[in-house]
């Protein structure tokens, strides 16, 4: 019994990150997003520190404790912000040597409060699509983020923050971004809106080519969705938590 138990420590403990990245450095095939030696300040206040990290395709958690950087980091994928030191790649190309909006239609992001716009749900998923100048199937977005088409018109102002949350989801499905990336998907939930977001994000991995990016404070769900976990402390690379949960 105790060999199991630890065997199954040492599986967890082999999931977080450690060292400079999560894929073979410099080998670009499978590699999403590298950070290297990247540092961020805000107001004065180091938010990463010389922070060098690799990214792979598939499911990766940036988990760590409330102000260790996570969602700075986040930001730093799609140029919501930009480093003050160093690079950020996205497939082996500087994230500045792309088109910012073509960017952000290929690297989506989910942010951590949904920002309803006034109208009905198919105006607020459709809104992202528009701008991009495509048309957004609607339907199947929802369908994706886990709602009935009938939730197409009605207003977005009158649905619960669970659902809600969604149709944020959905708005970035419709754009079909290759990578989404989501900041505390479920932070602002109770746990039965919690659990049924953590079960379309399990459904749109087996479903999607996407790879998912999210951002938690909680090790377990970290343990549940994600195949890495990239654990952030004081803004800088940890190997985890002194204790990984059982």
């Amino acid at each position: 019994m105790l060999r199991m138990e630890g065997e199954a420590t040492a599986r967890r403990h082999r999931r977080f990150v450690g060292g400079t990245s999560c894929a073979r450095w410099g080998d670009h095939v499978g590699v999403l997003f590298e950070c290297d030696h990247v540092s961020f300040r805000r107001v004065g206040a180091v938010v990463l520190e010389e922070l060098t990290v690799g990214i792979s395709e598939g499911t990766t958690c940036i988990a760590g404790p409330s102000g260790a950087g996570k969602s700075t980091l986040l930001r730093l994928f799609n140029r919501l912000a930009d480093p003050a030191v160093g690079t950020v790649r996205y497939r082996g190309r500087d994230v500045r040597d792309y088109d910012v909006l073509a960017l952000r239609r290929e690297v989506g992001l989910v942010p951590q409060l949904p920002a309803m716009l006034a109208g009905t749900v198919a105006m607020n998923v459709s809104f992202g699509a528009q701008l991009a100048g495509k048309a957004a199937d609607v339907p199947t977005a929802l369908r994706l983020a886990g709602l009935d088409e009938t939730f197409a018109d009605r207003p977005a102002g009158r649905l619960s923050v669970g659902e809600q949350q969604r149709v944020m989801l959905a708005r970035a499905l419709a754009l079909q971004p290759k990578v989404l990336l989501l900041d505390e998907p479920t932070a602002a939930l109770d746990e039965r809106s919690k659990a049924a977001v953590e079960r379309t994000l399990l459904h749109l991995r087996e479903r999607l080519s996407v790879s998912f990016v999210f951002v938690t404070h909680e090790l377990a769900q970290a343990e549940r969705l994600a195949d890495r976990i990239v654990w952030l402390e004081r803004g800088r690379l940890s190997r985890g938590p002194s204790t990984v949960s059982e």
